[in-house]
Parts: structure tokens; C-alpha cells; sequence
């Protein structure tokens, strides 16, 4: 290792050859500007690296005739850059990049990389960015550091020995520090509030790049046993792991470690993985490598996406503009998939561009870029809930992504979807929240040891219901649909689930199996046309009787009820259903006359909760 002078660039950087910078807050600044200073001796250079944080000034105009970028993965600057042609980008999963510089599909002459001081043995660190600069280092003829006492001394993969560099130039610089964007953060918050209800203890998390990913997981700090396998590091995850929601004790593999590939964020970031053996920084070929990532239970890829389509495809790019390119999206994804339990998630806002636009969208836009297939993701979260979509047939995908798009698009996105034959004539409702519930609508809950879920219903239920009904008895159909009724056609079914939630009311209880939700009791009123008084049903299956199921209902309908200013709820109940008589006085039901028509009219006040 010799220190580097000016003189030494043109042996560096031979001309026509590929040089390779270092990625992320570890871009090695100081060292490019070293370069850039001796351009007028160096020719035809490409410049190989993937997102960095911080200036890029080998993209300027008065370097074009020297230097050409060529990014593996794109961030502000490069990315203008390459839409206006002056730079270069290859599509490239993380995990195969190291391959493409190790087996010379993409060879590189030089790395130009930013270590921490040697130690006594002689070992610098990578610091906060492994990532791909370990397989640049190992696959480049010439190693090039920019030794730099501000960056954090890191473990795992991360060393480099002083005799494996060739030149280095000691320059001291504050790290780039980077923080979400705090105009996204109350739909960040809500999009956490929901996260926190599909994730499960003893979760293994990814957490992709940007705004909302990173701050939506801070909705999990009361979340126990989490584990960490992930690309970026950032201030979301230390705070999970400062809180104790995150200890890795459930992990299949790297048990006790944080796992990532690279770090950003703020000051107090970097000094927390500054010398933190618990934190393992691992090259992108083993964070990214689907087996290893399916190789740990209840693995949670959670990333962020430009647009999702009414049949599942998700794009990272629109409109023929490139924005940041694959990542590790998909090699997440996959792992996920492949996990025992585990969860593919998109977390996106509902609008683009300040609300002009929905990114629920029935078509991708003309140009996009594709990174997540129709079979790849098993929920989208937008601030206005989830949308399950394995298992799910298009046309019921379409349904569920519309009633978690902006309301002001959904009307919109419904008749798309009608017009393209996704759904039927008959689905002409356009979904509404139910407001008065608050906070989220999607209630986790547990019942004698299974996990549920307690909701309104929605458009997308329509086989849901259909199946719940012919689960029953012929005894529970004719008691609590009538003895007319024979059969629940796909028509009917779409009618009990798409009523209008701000009159009336239909709630339900799910049983969680995977992804997929099976319906196990109904509550639901009818907003008389005094509209002070609403009849009340419920249709437990029966083999969820007595365990709480309708009163849990009842509760639920009688708050909402009472938000809206509803003075009572009533219903007809028979004489003989001992059950049903129970709960309605025990929530304070009272009997109105005697038995009329083989009935007894029961009404529940509802004054003290207005």
C-alpha cells in the first residue's frame, strides 16, 4: 500500500478501462474528486458502481468527454443523468452483481473504495457499505482507499488487509447522512399501523430503500423476538433494536446477529454499528441469496414500489423513465416466498404526484419496469389498508387492490376494471372505509389459542361468504337466512359483502390461514329509514359458537352504532335460541311485548355510547 499521488492515475486507470466506486454513505468522495482532478491524463473511463449518497460530480458536462457512468442501481443525479442518455445503466439483481465482476462478465480495472484505519494486524474495515464492494475489491487489478477515521469500523465480511491495497490516500470526511422524507410521515404511520398487524412475532425482517419502508416499520416496536436479514440498515431498524422488539433469537440461521449489506442514515447510525459485533455486514451475495434467505422462518420482505397493476405486477419505474432500477427487490421477494410463513409485502402511498395520480392503476404505464411478477407478491399495504392478493383470482385481486386505492380513484379504477371484463356487471358498488372505526379496520385478535381477524367486509369476500354459507347446517340456514333460501349464487353473495359502509354496517371474523382469510362469523345492520334505529343479525359458524365471536360483534357494531348517533339497535330473535337471548341482555337487550309471530322483539339502547 503506497500513498496515492496525482502521477499515479494514469497506471490506475488505463485508458478505455472500467473503474469501479464504492456504494452508499461509503462513496469515497474525496478520492473520485483525486481522480477527477487528473482527468486530462486519463481517456474513455467508465465509472461502474450502484447507488451512492452524496455529490456526483463525474457525471458533470465538462467530463463527459473523459468519464461515462454506467449504474448498477440508480439515485438522485445518476438517474437524470441516464434518462437524458449522458449515462449508462445495467439491470442487474444484487445478487448476481458480485458474480459479474468476479467471473469478468463485467471486468474492472480498478476499485476505488473508502476503508476505515488498519488496526494493529494490519486489517482495515468497509465500514457501512460491504454490499458490492467486496467482490469489486477481490475481482479488481487495482485497489484504491480513501482511508477515512470517520467511518465506522464494522464486522462481519467486512475486512480488507492494507496488503490487498495497492494505493491509498488518507482523507478524513463526514459520512452523508440520510433520513425519510417527513412530508410522507402520516402515511408512513399508517402504513406502519397495518404492517403491525400482519407481521407476527419472530419475524425475520427485510427493509428496502426508501421513505416509507423505513419509517413505516417503527410501527413495530411492540412486536417481540424479531429478527433482522436485510440489505440497507437504517435508523428503522436501530430503533426496533434499541427498543427491544428486534433480538434475532428466533432466527434460523446468524441467530443473535443483525444481518445487512449495507448502512445509512443518520450520525447516530453509523456510531451505533461503529464496532457492534452483534451487527454482521455481509456481502450481497449472501444478504440477497435466496436460499440463505429462506433458510429462516417468517421471513417479511417489506419494499416500496412505483405502481402496482389490478393483477399484481409491480413496477419500480414508469413511464419510460428509469428511477432506481431492480436491487434487491425480487431477490427478497423470492426468499419470502420460499420461507416457511413468510411474507412478500409492497408498502406503497395510495397517490403519486401530491395526489394527482393513483399508483393502484389498472394497467402499468407504458414503459414501466417490471420488478415483481403477478405470482411474486402476496400483499400491497397502502395507508387505506391491505390487499391479499395469493391465491386470489384477478378478478378478485382487482377488488382488493381498488378498496386499498385513495377513494377519490376508486370509482374511477372500478369502472376500469368493468370495462376490461375483471369484474362483473353486477359489482358496481365503489368501497368506503368505515370511518368510525378509527385507526386501522384490520384488527388482529386471538381466540382459544388461533389467530383472527376482525374487519369490515369488503367487495372482494364475495367468495368468502359464498363458501361460509355452504359450510353451514341446513338447520343454521333456515334459522338465520330464511327457508327460502337454497343457495347463495356468486350475485347474492356480492350484494351481502358490497353494502354501503357509511349507512349500513357488515363485519366480519376471519380466521388467518396464510395469506388467505376464512370467514367465521358475521355481524351486519339495516339503517331503518328513521335512521335512529338499525336491525341487527349475526351468523356464527357452528363451530366457532361460544367463543366470543358474536359478542366481540355486537361490541364492535354498537360502538360504531353510537358514533353515528343511532339512539338503538334491534332485532328478532327466537324464543327458543337461548344463546343469541343471552347476549343481547347481557349487553343490555330488553324484550319489547310479548312473542309476536313466533319472535321476540328485542331493542338495545344505545344512548351511553353517543
Amino acid at each position: 500500500m503506497k500513498p496515492l499521488s496525482v502521477a499515479d492515475w494514469p497506471r490506475i486507470a488505463l485508458p478505455g478501462s472500467r473503474v469501479f466506486i464504492g456504494s452508499g454513505a461509503a462513496c469515497p468522495q474525496l478520492l473520485v474528486e483525486h481522480m477527477l482532478g487528473a482527468q486530462n491524463s486519463l481517456a474513455d473511463i467508465e465509472l461502474a458502481h450502484i447507488r451512492t449518497y452524496g455529490p456526483t460530480p463525474w457525471i458533470e458536462e465538462k467530463r463527459r468527454h473523459i468519464f461515462r457512468a454506467n449504474a448498477f442501481f440508480m439515485g438522485p443525479g445518476i438517474r437524470d443523468a441516464v434518462n437524458a442518455g449522458v449515462a449508462d445503466y445495467t439491470p442487474c439483481f444484487l445478487s448476481e452483481l458480485p458474480s459479474l465482476f468476479l467471473e469478468g462478465v463485467v471486468p474492472l480495472r480498478a476499485a476505488l473504495v473508502m476503508v476505515s484505519p488498519p488496526d494493529r494486524q494490519g486489517y482495515c474495515s468497509l465500514g457501512v457499505s460491504v454490499d458490492v464492494v467486496h467482490a469489486a475489491c477481490r475481482a479488481a487489478q487495482v485497489v484504491v482507499a480513501q482511508i477515512n477515521p470517520r467511518l465506522p469500523r464494522t464486522f462481519g465480511e467486512t475486512f480488507l488487509h492494507t496488503s490487498e491495497i495497492d494505493y491509498c490516500l488518507e482523507a478524513e470526511a463526514e459520512l452523508p447522512e440520510w433520513a425519510p422524507d417527513s412530508a410522507d410521515a402520516v402515511v408512513a404511520d399508517k402504513i406502519g399501523e397495518y404492517l403491525a398487524q400482519l407481521v407476527e412475532d419472530g419475524s425475520t425482517l427485510q427493509v428496502g430503500i426508501g421513505d416509507i419502508p423505513d419509517r413505516a416499520i417503527r410501527a413495530l416496536k411492540d412486536h417481540k423476538h424479531l429478527g433482522v436479514h436485510t440489505e440497507m440498515f437504517s435508523d428503522g431498524v436501530r430503533s426496533l433494536i434499541e427498543c427491544g422488539a428486534v433480538d434475532n433469537s428466533a432466527k434460523r440461521i446468524n441467530r443473535g446477529d443483525t444481518v445487512a449489506s449495507f448502512c445509512v442514515g443518520s450520525r447516530t447510525l453509523y456510531d451505533f454499528v461503529h464496532e457492534n459485533a452483534h451487527i454482521s455486514f455481509r456481502p450481497t451475495e449472501y444478504t440477497n441469496n435466496i436460499a440463505q434467505i429462506a433458510k429462516n422462518r417468517k421471513v417479511v420482505a417489506i419494499n416500496s414500489a412505483m405502481e402496482v397493476d389490478f393483477t399484481g405486477q409491480v413496477a419500480a419505474s414508469v413511464s419510460g423513465q428509469f428511477y432506481s432500477g431492480i436491487g434487491g427487490l425480487m431477490d427478497f421477494t423470492r426468499g419470502a416466498v420460499l420461507s416457511p410463513d413468510g411474507l412478500p409485502i409492497i408498502a406503497l402511498p395510495s397517490t403519486a404526484q401530491d395526489g394527482a395520480s393513483s399508483r393502484i392503476v389498472p394497467f402499468l404505464s407504458e414503459g414501466a419496469g417490471l420488478v415483481g411478477s403477478r405470482a411474486d407478491i402476496h400483499f400491497v399495504v397502502t395507508e387505506y389498508g391491505i390487499a391479499t392478493l395469493r391465491g386470489r383470482n384477478v378478478r378478485e385481486r382487482a377488488l382488493e387492490l381498488i378498496q386499498v386505492a385513495h377513494p377519490n380513484f376508486r370509482e374511477e379504477l372500478l369502472r376500469s376494471a368493468r370495462e376490461r371484463n375483471l369484474i362483473t356487471a353486477y359489482e358496481k358498488l365503489v368501497p368506503r372505509p368505515v370511518k368510525e372505526i378509527g385507526g386501522v379496520d384490520f384488527q388482529r385478535i386471538r381466540i382459544r389459542d388461533r389467530d383472527y381477524v376482525l374487519r369490515p367486509l369488503h367487495p372482494s369476500d364475495e367468495r368468502n361468504l359464498q363458501e361460509f354459507f355452504y359450510s353451514h347446517t341446513a338447520e343454521t340456514i333456515q334459522k338465520r337466512y330464511g327457508y327460502s333460501v337454497q343457495r347463495m349464487s356468486r350475485e347474492r353473495a356480492s350484494e351481502l359483502v358490497g353494502v354501503d359502509q357509511e349507512k349500513d354496517l357488515a363485519l366480519g371474523v376471519f380466521e388467518r390461514r396464510g395469506p388467505r382469510q376464512r370467514l367465521r362469523a358475521v355481524g351486519r345492520y339495516y339503517l331503518e329509514e328513521d335512521g335512529q334505529t338499525a336491525e341487527v343479525a349475526f351468523v356464527v359458524h357452528e363451530e366457532m359458537r361460544r367463543h366470543g365471536m358474536g359478542s366481540l360483534l355486537l361490541q364492535r357494531m354498537m360502538a360504531i352504532a353510537g358514533r353515528r348517533g343511532l339512539d338503538s339497535l334491534w332485532a328478532l330473535v327466537s324464543p327458543d335460541n337461548t344463546p343469541m337471548l343471552r347476549l343481547f341482555e347481557k349487553h343490555e337487550g330488553k324484550r319489547v311485548g310479548g312473542i309476536s309471530d313466533g319472535m321476540v322483539h328485542i331493542r338495545i339502547p344505545l344512548s351511553s355510547n353517543k
